[in-house]
């Protein structure tokens, strides 16, 4: 099938002014699979791994059952799914077997109490092994992991089996509930497996967020997607940035003399993938001309085939009238203006780490202002609020780290709406 994948290319500005110096310029590179490939839906091996310790207990529990119900709802008959439990132990209340075979899978699920410390690697290592038993090139190989608190002496543990994981392609989605538990090992839990990590920051949000992680594990239609760069003589890449699903900095591996390659993993059916690209140009005199080429790979199982390709090239027009080119595109502009609130709380929470009170407090002084512009009033708050926690006491609180962190990654996304 020709066209699995289709490919956008716009810039922040399509004209540039006539000048003698560079000048910096924003691609929007978005991709997604066509209609047809659009309505394949991957079938799942899908593991999950919960918390159910002490701190578990109340509300938390309660939304998690909620949750487990309803992402095991939307599942089909012939997924194969299985859900491992652990404290300071760990037990496979349901061993990995098609949905269709799991008749006692509702009752397992309302029966989970809390209570015990917590050993996440005892958990993870019963989960994957049963997610390993019936691993399948052509499906979707998950984990879902949901915790509230801190692992105790075994985080190398965990890593170690997140890395495994990784290897042998099963993606492991963290998520971290309340503000307990430790942000850097799940977010290298999820980087080390080819997953991601998460913040469900309260037992409300519980219901939401577990399915929303189960869909997307079900939308990944392309495998191993990788976006190839060619750049003409003198322009120069200066950042690549994920901003769908999420905000990430990707980095770029120079693949020769004027080409970068950038891996993007899976590409979901719904959002599909965009990254944002810093270039600077050379000068120019007026004209038209290509500066780039942009090219997606990847991989879909549902077709069995050897992987799909797409180009488009990147065209610009150097101008000497000063109105066109001042012409913005207002969605790319407005891409970059969260991309740069994102850097501005990784480089404030990285400075409050290291010690520099004051260059952190004014990097979240200025990321809460430009939130607020965005029309995101509870995390310009949150911002404010750390800003004047690291003034008074030198320290940012465990929450307002954590909101932070991964809110503002949520920028350019929206949670979808779920059924009474």
């Amino acid at each position: 099938m020709a066209n699995e994948l289709n490919l956008t290319v716009t810039l922040n500005k399509p004209s540039v002014p006539v000048t003698s110096t560079q000048q910096l310029i924003y691609l929007l590179i978005e991709t997604k699979p066509n209609e047809v490939i659009s309505r394949t839906r991957m079938p799942m091996n899908l593991g999950f791994v919960l918390d159910r310790s002490g701190s578990m207990k109340g509300d938390k529990i309660k939304r998690l059952k909620e949750a487990m119900s309803l992402a095991v709802g939307r599942l089909n008959p012939d997924d194969r799914v299985s859900v491992t439990i652990f404290n300071d132990s760990a037990r496979v209340v349901a061993r990995n077997d098609t949905l269709s075979k799991q008749r006692n899978l509702e009752d397992q699920i309302r029966r989970l109490q809390a209570g015990g410390g917590t050993q996440m690697s005892r958990g993870m290592s019963l989960g994957l092994r049963e997610v390993y038993r019936h691993w399948n090139e052509g499906w979707a190989n998950q984990l879902i992991l949901l915790t509230d608190g801190q692992t105790y002496g075994d985080e190398a543990q965990c890593l170690k089996l997140a890395k495994e994981a990784g290897e042998h392609h099963i993606a492991i989605q963290a998520l971290g509930l309340g503000d307990e538990w430790n942000e850097s090992l799940l977010d290298q839990v999820g980087s080390l497996s080819g997953g991601d990590a998460d913040l469900i920051e309260s037992a409300d949000e519980v219901v939401p967020l577990f399915t929303q992680t189960v869909e997307r594990s079900q939308q990944a239609v392309v495998r191993d997607a990788a976006m190839t760069l060619r750049l003409v003589s003198d322009v120069t890449p200066r950042q690549v940035w994920q901003v769908t699903p999420v905000i990430s900095n990707l980095g770029y591996q120079p693949l020769g003399e004027h080409d970068v390659q950038v891996s993007l993993g899976d590409v979901d059916a719904v959002e599909g993938k965009a990254v944002l690209v810093e270039l600077l140009i050379p000068p120019r005199r007026a004209g038209r001309y290509r500066v780039a080429q942009a090219e997606v790979r990847g991989e879909i199982p549902a077709q069995q085939t050897s992987g799909t390709s797409v180009r488009q090239d990147v065209v610009l027009d150097y101008t000497q009238d000063a109105a066109q080119a001042n012409r913005y595109d207002s969605r790319v502009m407005n891409i970059v203006e969260k991309v740069t609130v994102y850097r501005l709380q990784t480089r404030a929470l990285e400075e409050a780490r290291m010690g520099d009170v004051a260059g952190a407090t004014r990097k979240l002084r200025a990321a809460a202002t430009r939130l607020l512009e965005l029309g995101e009033p509870q995390l310009a708050e949150a911002a404010q609020e750390e800003a004047s926690n690291l003034e008074q006491s030198g320290q940012m609180t465990s929450m307002g780290t954590k909101k932070l962190r991964y809110q503002t990654r949520k920028l350019t996304q929206r949670l979808p709406e779920l059924p009474e």
